[in-house]
């Protein structure tokens, strides 16, 4: 025997995997997820998709109805019952998909954001409850149906969503469009906001460069205290001299920020690029609303 036959034979034998009988199908392969700690993540998320879509959706609903004439229809308990249900259901069944969730799961969570409100429309017309109830009441019994949904699907795989390449461009650029949606309400209604709100300018800066350890050293966090500066002393100007002057410093304030906010998007030093992007169309958009209604009134 020489040495090659040898050392095969003296080798370790790996098991190999049991094989599926012929005419059995293979048993079913769940998805990893991530314990009990993962699941409670996946409804975090879901929650505050929800909160978005309240957000983002509720000045369109309310545009709407100013443009149409239908405002104290939407104003009805039962109908914002359901207009709150749908914000919530579109925000959360995007992001599902947007994790590969497959469209059952995503139905079935849906029917838990409807269904507890339509189950308390009979009590509250039959006087039973007031607005106020239906909508508290509502939101108490949509918790437990969104837990029972999660946990019946909560080892199915996800699925490959197929996305189309217009679908995916605008999904990378999600802060333009989440900053466009921010500023509907002021588009419909332009009006100067208050000098105050310039603080919030750099205050945001500061508060995520802090958080994410990227104001270190003397010249990164020098450049910021002197553009907080900078916005704190025009914001004081803007409110001892109030009237038309003080508008145009607000709005002008507001448009200066959003050419600071490109080149904090071109360094990326301090905050993400998604921030600063998002950062500079909001600022934008109402910079630009602001001198429309300074215009607008001047006119």
């Amino acid at each position: 025997m020489d040495k090659t036959q040898m050392y095969a034979d003296s080798a370790p034998v790996v098991p190999s995997a049991r094989p599926v009988p012929t005419g059995q199908p293979a048993p079913p392969v769940r998805a990893a997820t991530g314990g009990r700690r993962g699941w409670w993540w996946h409804l975090g998320e879901m929650a505050i998709a929800m909160l978005v879509g309240m957000v983002l959706l509720e000045p369109l609903w309310d545009a709407a109805g100013t443009l149409l004439g239908v405002g104290a229809t939407l104003a009805r308990p039962e109908v914002a019952a359901l207009v709150m249900a749908t914000n919530m259901t579109i925000g959360m069944s995007v992001w599902m998909r947007h994790r590969g969730q497959h469209w059952q799961g995503v139905v079935e969570m849906a029917a838990a954001m409807y269904v507890p409100f339509l189950l308390l429309f009979v009590p509250f017309r039959a006087g039973l409850l007031d607005g106020d109830a239906l909508l508290l009441g509502g939101h108490l019994l949509m918790v437990p149906a969104m837990v029972l949904v999660a946990l019946r699907h909560r080892h199915h795989p996800p699925t490959a969503v197929r996305r189309h390449p217009a679908v995916v461009a605008l999904a990378r650029r999600w802060p333009t469009g989440l900053a466009l949606l921010m500023t509907v309400d002021i588009w419909i209604d332009p009006r100067v906001l208050s000098p105050w709100t310039m603080l919030v300018l750099p205050g945001g800066y500061l508060v995520i460069g802090l958080a994410r350890r990227t104001l270190r050293g003397p010249r990164v966090l020098a450049i910021h205290l002197a553009g907080l500066a900078v916005w704190v002393a025009l914001t004081l100007v803007a409110v001892a001299v109030s009237g038309r002057t003080a508008a145009w410093l607000v709005a002008l304030g507001w448009l200066a920020h959003a050419g600071w906010d490109l080149v904090q998007h071109r360094t990326g030093r301090v905050v993400p690029h998604g921030y600063a992007e998002w950062c500079a169309v909001l600022d934008t958009s109402l910079g630009a609303v602001m001198v429309l209604a300074i215009l607008t009134a001047d006119g």
